[in-house]
């Protein structure tokens, strides 16, 4: 791909030139032919639509023009030559027609073709024209330059198309086109660059194609061709490119290919291609690039092989045997070579241990073997290297650590033995570590903690012994830590609650004996935890339901006892989870995920029970107990007695006193004026004069944005942590909306935990102040990223659908996992804050509405302007699909970069306008997205437009768009 774009940017840059010397830009004497030409423009510009950059097609018109004396034309100017993306020769005539990436909608019907007898040149590259290609287009007899890609045209490619004998360039990639290949392709003898791929075009490759001499570049990927790979493609002597991969393509690779002494770079991966790879693939002298994999090719390498200046070879997931050439990095260029998944043996070449120039490596589940640490050097440029699923032996080299770039090591399911070398703290840029199933010895060593940069860490399925090191703690951006099946023991230490953005651990089938750590409670990102196969005691502890992300959870055979902590049933995302054999008893929670847990899943306690299968009810468990309890009442009633009636007297004395105080408290407010409630641990009053300390008792300096209740503030407490502050603007006591905002708010935070939800600390209601307490997420708002025009361009592509998703994960959890669901009301690019990593955190929930299932769920309008549901105008009735909608909208203004009502405005529904073009929503001021991109941009757009849907029955569940958005 990367070359076909760079040929394509080739092409384009000679544009200019080809226009300059060819064309003349300037417009001279008028003629009748450029009076036909002007109105067949006109004509086909009222068939189009322009939804953007309206005023580029304002100098089409006819001003200087009087048609109704032709003969007075001779000596006036006509304004054609001077429109918008028209050339013209030095008489007048239309030569070029560039009309490239502006939003135009439309057909080429009303395109009359026979009218530019003089068009060389016809770019209407990245627009959203649809329709078939006209059989007419065969009359620009002397066209030379055809681009038509990346729009939506469909259909079959016609056969006149094969008239343009003067074509040099001919572009159809990016539609949807169907059928075969025009069997006179080979007609176009003065083809230079052809490019038919990204569409549904199926049949065989016509043999005519090898009439091509002039042919440099061949695109034909990601169709649907098959059957043989015609031997005539031997002939063009003159091809530099030639990328086929992602078909049906069949049978061997004819040896003719291997004849293409002009050829750079050759893409056959992903296809059907069977049989030997022929030696006389080493006559490609100036091949550069090899991709073969995906294919059923067998057999050995040639030696041949390494006869070539390749940079890149690809022969991943085929079925070739024996050694990897000796060769195979003779001419010391080899940069990516990916063998993986083949059936190699041997031990690596030493030619490739000394490969310098190496920057990825895959040699990943074949069978290798040889000693580890000799089979492999010094490599100061390589960034990924895969060993695993071989039979490499040996100990971890610490000359590794020379390996400055590498961000990615992977030698799991090896038999490397030894211990790790403390030299390992040196790979100072490594992501991914995996040493996973081996036989490696000894302690974790403490200088892991200094790969600080590190997401992913397997150690799992190996002997290491002792504890786990308190500087893992340091790695806070690992994601992934698995320690499972070792030799570990004492206790899981605290500081892994410093992993903050782990979403799976895995810590089972060790010997861990101490208690559960109830820091564990800040992996607040945490969906999968494996304590499984330990000897950890105690209770479980309640902070674990913290981990409201947790979807998975493991605490099977262990020493645990006591009670399953009760609320568990407030853990609506946790959606499996195994307590057997251990020594717990009593109820389980009334939750789903325990009710409908199977029996194994809880088998194997102390004295579990509940309406399950293989637990005894509760009520029969009670009753055993009632029985054995009064053979003990009859021995020991009569010393009881007398305290019995002690305790009534108590009794009746608290209750009354109690009855008093609550009698007190109904009459007050329902949060004391001058308490503060923290969930952080802090002491609520020294933690109150500390934010008024921070802020300078809430100065102006210290604000950092504002809304229409209250203010928000930025705070640095005296331990260096930061936190928001939303202080309301009015006391609570005097303005009742604000004061249910307030307990809305609380409400909705206190009792949801999810890692796209703003994390919630505390509240304070005091006489002088009402504020909320905040996590502080350095980005700020939505709005303001996608407002500043300065710094648009790093809130890239990517990261504008990781926040659509994070919404969409937000949204999905209180619908779905919370009980009663949570209906926010107020989603919008405002309530969006993002974290320095931009990843997104709903926010705001002071007019969220709790469903309860028996009520009607009416309310008053609430939400902004923009973002409302269309049915809350009429009905009032408050329903997830409101969420829905407003997400919708959301998403359309992340991806366009403001608010899409131009879009609302154009239609009479947005969801009716499915077909629109991606290229009118992607916002301007970033760079077009790579192909890969734009499919998953327009993927999205198609569930973005479910979603704005007038009928809100038709539209998703967030919990749909979520499986929809992560496919």
């Amino acid at each position: 791909m990367e070359s076909f774009f760079n040929n394509r940017t080739q092409v384009c840059s000679l544009v200019p030139l080809i226009l300059f010397l060819i064309l003349n830009f300037s417009a001279l004497n008028i003629s009748s032919g450029s009076i036909e030409e002007a109105h067949a423009l006109l004509k086909w510009k009222t068939s189009l639509s322009q939804n953007q950059n309206l005023s580029l097609f304002s100098s089409w018109n006819l001003y200087l023009v009087n048609a109704s004396n032709v003969s007075s034309h001779s000596k006036t100017k006509l304004s054609l030559c001077s429109w918008f993306g028209i050339y013209c020769n030095h008489v007048g005539r239309v030569t070029g027609i560039n009309l490239t990436s502006i939003g135009i909608k439309g057909t080429l019907h009303e395109f009359s073709f026979s009218s530019f007898p003089h068009l060389a040149y016809l770019n209407l590259f990245s627009n959203q024209f649809f329709g078939c290609i006209p059989p007419q287009i065969g009359n620009l007899t002397k066209l030379e330059y055809l681009d038509i890609s990346f729009n939506q045209f469909s259909g079959k490619i016609p056969q006149e198309i094969t008239l343009l004998t003067f074509l040099k360039a001919l572009y159809l990639d990016l539609n949807q086109l169907r059928g075969t290949i025009p069997s006179e392709i080979g007609n176009l003898k003065s083809l230079r660059y052809l490019d038919f791929a990204n569409n549904h075009l199926s049949g065989v490759i016509p043999l005519s194609i090898g009439n091509l001499s002039n042919l440099r570049a061949l695109y034909l990927y990601r169709n649907k061709l098959f059957g043989y790979l015609p031997h005539s493609l031997g002939k063009l002597s003159r091809l530099e490119s030639l990328f086929l991969y992602s078909n049906n393509l069949s049978d061997s690779i004819p040896i003719e290919m291997w004849s293409l002494k002009s050829v750079i770079e050759i893409d056959f991966s992903q296809n059907q291609f069977s049989g030997l790879l022929s030696s006389s693939v080493g006559n490609l002298s100036n091949l550069k690039f090899l991709q073969l994999g995906n294919n059923k090719l067998s057999g050995f390498i040639p030696h041949e092989i390494g006869n070539l200046k390749i940079h890149s070879l690809h022969l991943r997931n085929n079925q070739f045997t024996g050694y990897l050439p000796s060769n195979i990095c003779q001419n010391g260029l080899l940069e990516h070579l990916s063998v993986s998944d083949n059936n190699f043996i041997g031990q690596i070449p030493k030619n490739l241990r000394n490969c310098k120039s190496l920057v990825r490596a895959h040699l990943e589940r074949n069978h290798f073997i040889g000693n580890i640490s000799e089979d492999l050097s010094i490599y100061p440029n390589l960034t990924f290297l895969d060993l695993s699923n071989n039979n490499f032996y040996g100990e971890i080299s610490s000359k590794w650590k020379k390996c400055q770039k590498l961000t990615t090591l992977n030698i799991s399911r090896n038999n490397i033995s030894g211990s790790l070398p403390i030299e390992i703290g040196k790979f100072s840029s490594l992501h991914e570590l995996d040493f996973s199933s081996n036989n490696i010895v000894g302690e974790i060593p403490v200088e892991l903690g200094k790969l600080t940069s590190l997401s992913k860490l397997l150690l799992n399925g190996n002997q290491f012994s002792g504890g786990i090191p308190q500087e893992l703690g340091s790695l806070t951006e690992l994601e992934y830590l698995d320690l499972s099946e070792n030799k570990l023991n004492s206790s899981i230490p605290e500081s892994l609650g410093y992993l903050m953005k782990l979403f799976y651990l895995n810590l089972s089938n060790n010997e861990f004996s101490e208690e559960i750590p109830t820091k564990i409670e800040k992996l607040v990102h945490l969906s999968e935890l494996n304590l499984n196969n330990n000897f950890l005691k105690g209770e479980i502890p309640y902070q674990i339901c913290n981990l409201q992300s947790l979807e998975n959870l493991n605490l099977s055979h262990n020493n645990l006892s006591g009670f399953i902590p009760s609320c568990f049933e407030r853990m609506h995302g946790l959606s499996h989870i195994d307590v057997s054999y251990n020594e717990l008893e009593g109820p389980i929670p009334n939750s789903t995920t325990f009710q409908d847990a199977p029996s194994e899943t809880l088998q194997g306690n102390k004295g579990l029970c509940g309406n399950v299968t293989g637990l005894p009810s509760c009520k029969a468990f009670t009753s055993n107990k009632q029985s054995l309890r009064k053979k003990w009442l009859i021995i020991v009633l009569p010393i009881l007695g007398a305290i019995c009636v002690s305790i009534v007297v108590i009794a009746m004395f608290i209750l009354s006193r109690r009855k008093k105080s609550n009698s007190q408290t109904q009459q007050s407010s329902q949060i004391n004026p001058s308490t503060l409630l923290s969930v952080l641990n802090f002491d609520g009053n020294i933690l109150y004069e500390e934010i008024i300390s921070a802020t300078n008792n809430f100065d102006n300096q210290y604000c950092i944005g504002e809304g229409g209740q209250g203010s928000v503030y930025k705070a640095e407490l005296l331990s260096g942590d930061i936190i928001a502050i939303k202080k309301f603007h009015s006391p609570l006591s005097t303005q009742i909306a604000d004061q249910q905002e307030f307990l809305n708010e609380i409400k909705a935070l206190s009792e949801i935990r999810h890692r796209n939800i703003v994390k919630f600390y505390g509240f304070c209601s005091h006489a002088r102040h009402s504020f909320l307490i905040y996590e502080y997420l350095e980005r700020g708002s939505l709005i303001t990223i996608l407002s500043n025009e300065e710094t648009i361009e790093q809130f890239g592509w990517r990261m504008r659908l990781n926040v659509i998703k994070g919404v969409a994960n937000a949204l999905s959890y209180l619908h779905h996992n919370c009980l009663p669901p949570i209906i926010h009301r107020d989603i919008s690019s405002k309530n969006i804050l993002l974290d320095s990593e931009y990843e997104a955190h709903l926010s705001d929930f002071g007019v969220a509405k709790f469903l309860k299932p028996d009520s009607t769920n009416w309310t008053e309008l609430a939400g902004t302007y923009g973002y409302i549901a269309p049915e809350l105008a009429y009905t009032m009735k408050v329903t997830e699909k409101c969420d829905v909608y407003s997400f919708g909208v959301l998403a359309l203004e992340v991806i366009k970069g403001n608010h899409p009502r131009d879009i609302f405005s154009s239609v009479s529904s947005p969801s009716s306008n499915i077909n629109i073009a991606l290229t009118e929503i992607l916002d301007p001021r970033l760079p077009c997205p790579s192909i890969n991109l734009q499919r998953k941009l327009t993927s999205i757009l198609e569930i973005v437009f479910s979603c704005l849907d007038e009928s809100p029955e038709a539209r998703p569940t967030m919990q749909k768009v979520c499986q929809l958005l992560h496919m």
